[in-house]
């Protein structure tokens, strides 16, 4: 069996996330292609996956999540939401980013033409209460502290605004 690139200590606890596009390209800033990350976290959650909280920004997203085989739903969601998002990058012609992904793909990966996201998923062990409320806090305020907004919840793709009772654009699992 091949190695994982997906450090996953304990699955049946959550565990907080950071999924980077290569190179840091812009490519969130598409209603299009947040609503691929969108939908594949709300199937996954249909198929058993915990989501607490997330945040998607123009290059990066962080997810605080839990769940039996987790590394294999980080797995699928990388290669699903690569796939969709490189489709969709193919289909509008956006050249300029596909020539950037067509670059950053390692020599090594035969098995495709284009690399979307970083190698791994950062992944963190929350190990008590207070560290899943200081990882939502850190992943609501990372819109805030760039400058994009001042109050976490009015930022579209996060789930801030169901921990005020709002709502949001995903159903998420929400911690105590």
């Amino acid at each position: 069996m091949g190695r994982s690139r997906y450090t996953i200590t304990e699955p049946d606890k959550p565990h907080f996330l950071t999924y980077t596009v290569v190179e840091w390209l812009p490519v969130f800033t598409r209603q299009e292609t947040v609503q691929i990350l969108l939908d594949c976290w709300q199937y996954q959650r249909q198929q058993g996956l915990r989501l607490y909280g997330y945040v998607v920004l123009e290059n990066h997203c962080h997810v605080v999540v839990q769940g039996d085989k987790l590394d294999a739903l980080v797995a699928r969601f990388k290669s699903y939401t690569a796939r969709k998002i490189i489709d969709y990058l193919q289909a509008r012609q956006v050249d300029p980013i596909l020539k950037r992904l067509r670059f950053a793909k390692k020599a090594h990966k035969q098995d495709r033409a284009y690399q979307f996201w970083q190698e791994g998923c950062h992944a963190e062990l929350i190990l008590s209460d207070d560290m899943m409320r200081q990882k939502l806090e850190y992943i609501h305020m990372n819109p805030v502290k760039r400058g994009y907004i001042e109050k976490p919840e009015h930022w579209r793709y996060s789930s801030a605004g169901h921990y005020l009772g709002h709502g949001g654009l995903l159903v998420i699992d929400q911690w105590h």
